[in-house]
């Protein structure tokens, strides 16, 4: 057998192949990563363009892109150097080599974390988060670099020429409909949000704006924060949308909370137009504190960092004293065995070797099927409706973590995916996810009005999956969760299908006093009937049914469901709102 350059290779590896595995790895690594860095950019002009597909193409395929690079490179290794790929031992010689090569770049986090996973895929080795933490936190930046950042001094009043210079410092082929319009609105709309919340007074701010363009579907954004007695901050973020005029503002969100909701992991991810990440995740923390900081990793692309940022924080849980993990709140799944521990911003979850009783679907396709959906949820547009997930793959915790019942069941009925190796657990995967509070769990303890509004955004949650080609079978509400700013989000990803796949059928057409078995009954496929969607919930409370179907009657009727399923076998790219209507600047604001 020869390698690339047609030398001979011997059952034993010649010394020079982890001179040449270390550089290939090198080289790929920078063609991955010039491919990652160019999407944003890409996804700028796809916005100048209006070109929505192309948008949600580019979002798809960043996050594909790592995948497959490492899957395709180390193929190609195990293919062309069998014997290193047989003797993990050399690796540590590829890994010192490749290291000298990344040392000094500011994404040397991100090139161990591409070595780390050659090597795993190469050796089928476990995942650890000494591998990446050590030597990230040799170049990581613990303050925001200020060349970041653009800052205006405001003394008094907002003016107009700091706007203007805000809404000009991501330059854009196409130019404004109306800029001075545009600038009017945000200082008008800036000096009423800020009268509302007395907390701020009326002293001195300063004005930071992340020197970068954020693009995500048809939008773009200019993010920056208030900041009031240099402790103090509150988002001051711009939505930009591009018409037939032009571009134009479409919304001033100066909420913390709206803020926390529209960089949720349950949309697609931005695409940020400045590299320096780590600064850009403590900027999106300082305004977003409540969201925790691996997950603002994800929201920027930054997933495989963002998976390490997510185990320091579990091990921190871990080490507070709060006690061992245990069973997830609700009622337990008959798919997901869930587990958090008490106080913790996460739920784990794995898939049982077979359902319980209460499976609804018939024969169950096993356990890689419904990872298969996880993933397929982490790499599609999740229309600010569901939950991204983080997969860790061959991962080792230690059995203290965990409470002696949950231990017991993980072992007794997740063998497919989890053992005891002495003191610890090792999970083939692990499915983590931010915790949110069941539906059915929040209900039972929310006020009148809390409950209503829970009932309603339960409703815009059921309508965006539907608009990103997906349908949950299992109507059951505890598939849904809750957060703390009353946003509804499906969770549980086990009976997903494609929209466009499934059958819509009534027997509202049906003769009073028919008993024949309808038509549909023999029909192969998923079918659904819209007018069981509010009893598919199983909630007790009659109220909240009836205004679920006041505020949302359109999904009771087939006419519905079809027309969203013509419009996705159109092509046609969802208008998913990401902030609420009363933060779109209109004529009031003038």
């Amino acid at each position: 057998m020869q390698d690339e350059s047609g030398r001979e290779m011997t059952a034993t590896a010649p010394k020079e192949d982890w001179v040449t595995v270390a550089d290939l790895v090198l080289d790929e690594f920078h063609d991955f990563h010039r491919q990652f860095r160019e999407i944003p950019e890409l996804s700028r002009q796809a916005f100048e363009a209006r070109d929505h597909a192309r948008s949600l193409r580019l979002s798809s395929r960043r996050l594909q892109l790592y995948s497959i690079s490492i899957r395709d490179f180390s193929d190609r290794i195990q293919r062309d150097f069998p014997a290193l790929s047989a003797d993990e031992s050399q690796w540590d010689r590829v890994e010192e080599r490749y290291l000298a090569g990344v040392e000094g770049e500011y994404a040397a986090d991100l090139a161990m974390a591409y070595l780390h996973s050659i090597r795993r895929k190469i050796y089928r080795g476990e995942w650890r988060k000494a591998d990446y933490a050590s030597y990230r936190g040799k170049y990581r930046s613990d303050e925001v670099m200020a060349d970041q950042l653009l800052q205006f001094n405001v003394t008094g009043a907002l003016t107009a020429d700091t706007v203007r210079s805000i809404l000009t410092m991501e330059a854009h082929d196409v130019p404004f409909e109306d800029i001075d319009r545009d600038v009017r609105r945000i200082v008008n709309r800036t000096a009423r949000n800020l009268d509302l919340d007395s907390r701020l007074g009326q002293g001195d701010m300063l004005i930071e704006m992340f020197q970068a363009g954020f693009y995500r579907n048809r939008g773009a954004y200019l993010v920056g924060r208030l900041t009031f007695d240099g402790e103090r901050f509150r988002p001051f973020i711009i939505a930009l949308l591009n018409g037939d005029n032009g571009i134009y503002v479409d919304a001033l969100i100066t909420s913390a909370t709206y803020a926390h909701n529209m960089f949720s992991s349950t949309l697609a991810n931005f695409h940020v137009t400045s590299f320096h990440y780590h600064e850009l995740c403590r900027f999106l923390r300082s305004i977003m504190p409540m969201r925790p900081l691996g997950l603002h990793y994800s929201t920027v692309g930054y997933n495989h960092l963002g998976k390490v940022a997510v185990m320091n924080e579990l091990e921190w849980e871990s080490e507070s004293g709060a006690g061992p993990m245990d069973f997830a709140p609700g009622k337990p799944g008959t798919v997901a065995i869930g587990f958090c521990f008490p106080e913790s911003a996460y739920v784990l979850k794995v898939i049982r070797d077979t359902p319980t009783s209460g499976y609804k679907w018939g024969k169950f396709d096993g356990v890689q099927s419904v990872l298969r959906k996880y993933t397929k949820v982490h790499e599609i547009n999740r229309t600010d409706s569901m939950l991204d997930a983080i997969i860790y793959y061959n991962l080792r915790l230690s059995v203290a973590w965990f409470g002696g019942e949950l231990l017991g069941q993980l072992l007794e009925f997740a063998g497919e995916s989890v053992y005891r190796d002495g003191d610890a657990l090792v999970f083939r995967y692990l499915i983590v996810q931010r915790r949110l509070t069941p539906l059915p769990v929040y209900l039972e303890n929310a006020t009148d009005k809390q409950a209503e509004t829970a009932m309603i955004n339960l409703g815009y949650c059921i309508k965006n999956n539907a608009a990103g080609n997906i349908f949950n079978r299992d109507l059951d509400a505890r598939n849904y969760g809750v957060t703390s700013y009353l946003k509804v989000y499906l969770y549980d990803y086990d009976a997903l299908e494609e929209l466009t796949d499934v059958k819509i059928r009534t027997n509202l057409d049906r003769e009073d006093g028919e008993e024949d078995i309808p038509d549909w009954y023999f029909e192969d496929g998923v079918v659904f009937l819209p007018e069981e969607l509010v009893s598919g919930l199983c909630l007790p409370y009659r109220e909240l049914r009836r205004r679920f179907e006041a505020e949302h009657g359109m999904l009771l009727s087939v006419d519905y469901w079809e027309g969203i399923q013509r419009d996705l076998q159109a092509g046609q790219v969802p208008v998913v709102s990401v902030y609420p209507d009363t933060e779109q600047l209109t004529e009031a604001d003038d």
